[in-house]
């Protein structure tokens, strides 16, 4: 169990760190293919959905049964839904400013002022949000499955790439500091180990084979909503359809290969 503890938690610091990513290509890339991102997004939805699917949900209804596990399920989509409407996080004026360098080119201490909060409260609230994505990353993870814990954790570092992107590139047009940006966007994916170790510090006294079962069921209810309500609606808003649901369809293709190989 130590062992898959100690792995577990490399993971999910990975993943949440991996905003960093996002950081460094913001400011190191001068005109982004955001069409790219789109299809990047749709690929982690599609990873997301289809281990939901066809790996957790399935393995908690063989261990725990049908009715226990779709009550984990829908209590894990319930829980992240309850946080996403305490936290609320708007892309739009991220999309905006991600997508029109020229409006962010002028200079001006209210503009600036304006850009640095637009910064600053997109890393709050991605930092709130990466808090469960810990938890879910930690809890695949924490099971033994070294496969099934390195996929998840991939696909969430996939979808924390943009958010780092997100943080980074208001506050670079706002002060110029590409290492402000980074700070910023690095900080803001703390709070995915940070969840995890929280996490596994209340589940502990508690954790039994039927419990994490159950987990897992909970784990791919956050993940579907995360895929639905966050992923692709902001994958559309930088690409085509089209794109998107290439995206979508590599990702499952990608995760089914994945487990055929595996099984």
């Amino acid at each position: 169990m130590e062992g898959s503890v100690g792995f577990a938690l490399l993971l999910t610091a990975l993943a949440g760190l991996s905003t960093g990513i996002g950081s460094a290509i913001a400011y190191f890339i001068r005109q982004p293919k955001y069409s790219y991102l789109a299809v990047m997004l749709g690929f982690s939805a599609g990873v997301m959905v289809y281990i939901s699917f066809a790996e957790l949900l399935k393995t908690a209804v063989e261990d725990v049964g049908f009715g226990t596990a779709n009550i984990a399920f829908f209590t894990g989509i319930a829980f992240i839904a309850t946080v996403d409407l305490l936290i609320p996080h708007n892309y739009e004026e991220e999309r905006v400013v991600n997508t029109h360098p020229s409006v962010v080119s002028g200079k001006g201490s209210r503009h600036d002022s304006v850009l640095m909060r637009a910064g600053i409260f997109t890393a709050l609230g991605i930092a709130i949000h990466n808090f469960p994505e810990g938890l879910v990353t930690f809890s695949s993870a924490a099971t033994g499955d070294v496969a099934l814990g390195t996929v998840v954790a991939v696909a969430i570092a996939i979808h924390n790439i943009p958010e780092g992107m997100a943080v980074s590139v208001p506050i670079y047009y706002a002060t110029g500091s590409r290492r402000k940006a980074f700070v910023y966007s690095f900080s803001s994916g703390l709070a995915e180990p940070v969840g995890a170790l929280i996490g596994y510090a209340i589940l502990l006294p508690f954790m039994t084979p039927r419990l994490m079962s159950s987990l897992l069921a909970a784990v791919a209810g956050i993940m579907i909503y995360i895929s639905l309500d966050e992923l692709l609606p902001l994958a559309h808003r930088y690409g085509k359809e089209h794109l998107v649901i290439a995206g979508i369809g590599a990702g499952m293709v990608v995760m089914a290969g994945s487990l055929f190989l595996l099984t």
